[in-house]
């Protein structure tokens, strides 16, 4: 017994001064691996957009008090010409949206468009209709340009009974149709990248993000991706004259002949191009042939403000440049192509879309 006690004890030990010896390179974890390309091509790395440019998706949420001209200088090293703050009423609150209007009017009137936002909270009080369409019509009387709607509707808000509010529940009929009225475009977010409800396991491309940022999962969730998606696209189909803007292309910039499809279908849904740029990156033919065909209906958007991440957008739409990577490793860890777009393409992504569809930017920033 001791014998052999003695002998495990030396197998362990040897085993372990093995493993100590072994260099860093043979010990580390997948995710850290992330060697630089050794492949010389040309890099063209842009840090400011060809054309002026409309970013129709970011969030500003201390707008009433933040200051718009310094702002507003940080976008011009971008040739950002115009931000739209989809965060008008932060937290649910008139007097912030009041606020950032008034901020607005008084140091950048033309630099920056704001949308005001609905809260679903009492959808099942008898005067929510009423009450909610009156509140849309005031907010664009003082100078909201457009209504944004957040991913929380058909995956988080719940009614008063605890029931998910769906996206296309019939209550909410008005509040579309009177955006017709208002002549003011919907941006909405529907749902997150479909890969957030599928097995977090070696099958799933988005592993990475998801065991750095587990708050991103819905693979437990109750409802499907493919029902809040598809309650997104019959919102679509019931207000043809209500112009919608499907967020992140709508979660299918991995499937463009499907996203294709919809856009032939549903021809009141423009799209943007926020945090899913990496998707357009990776097959860039592709990509250049869906934006050409599809050029008349899809904006520039970014979601965030990171000024230092908008060079890789600028890179894929405008260079024809060969295998860079993402400004994010866990977000797209694959690398992207320049799609090279001409320049009459390049306009109408980055303003002239924009300009048709969301009402009040001043038009005299951009070239004809």
């Amino acid at each position: 017994m001791k014998r052999t006690l003695f002998l495990a004890t030396a197998v362990l030990s040897t085993v372990y001064a093995c493993a100590q010896e072994k260099p860093l390179d043979m010990r580390m974890d997948f995710e850290d691996y992330d060697p630089p390309s050794s492949l010389v091509v040309p890099e063209h790395v842009l840090t400011r957009a060809k054309f002026p440019f409309i970013d129709v998706h970011n969030h500003q949420f201390n707008m009433p008090s933040q200051d718009l001209t310094k702002l507003a200088e940080e976008m011009d090293k971008l040739n950002m010409a115009v931000m739209v703050n989809l965060s008008g009423r932060g937290r649910g609150s008139t007097d912030h949206l009041e606020k950032a209007l008034e901020n607005v009017k008084k140091t950048s009137p033309k630099r920056f468009i704001v949308f005001t936002n609905v809260d679903f909270s009492g959808i099942d009080e008898p005067d929510w209709q009423q009450r909610t369409v009156s509140q849309l019509e005031e907010d664009i009387r003082k100078g909201a340009n457009g209504l944004k709607i957040y991913k929380s509707l058909g995956m988080f808000n719940k009614d008063s009974k605890g029931n998910r509010i769906h996206i296309d529940d019939p209550r909410i009929d008005p509040v579309w149709d009177k955006c017709a009225q208002l002549g003011i475009p919907v941006l909405i977010h529907a749902a997150d990248p479909r890969q957030f409800w599928q097995p977090i396991d070696q099958n799933n491309e988005r592993w990475l993000e998801l065991k750095t940022h587990p708050g991103r999962r819905h693979d437990t969730d109750p409802v499907s991706w493919e029902t809040i998606i598809a309650e997104q696209h019959n919102i679509f189909r019931k207000h043809p004259k209500t112009k919608f803007i499907n967020a992140h292309l709508g979660w299918y910039g991995n499937d463009l002949k499907k996203l294709g499809e919809l856009m032939d279908q549903l021809p009141n849904m423009y799209t943007e191009i926020g945090a899913v740029i990496a998707e357009l990156g990776r097959q860039p033919r592709a990509a250049r042939d869906f934006l050409t065909k599809y050029q008349d209906r899809v904006m520039f958007g970014k979601d965030s403000w990171v000024p230092e991440e908008y060079t890789t957008y600028f890179r894929v739409l405008e260079s024809a440049d060969d295998y860079f990577p993402y400004h994010k490793r866990y977000h797209a860890f694959w690398r992207m192509y320049g799609l090279d777009l001409p320049d009459d393409i390049l306009k109408k992504i980055y303003y002239k879309n924009a300009l048709k569809v969301i009402p009040n930017i001043d038009a005299s920033a951009f070239p004809k």
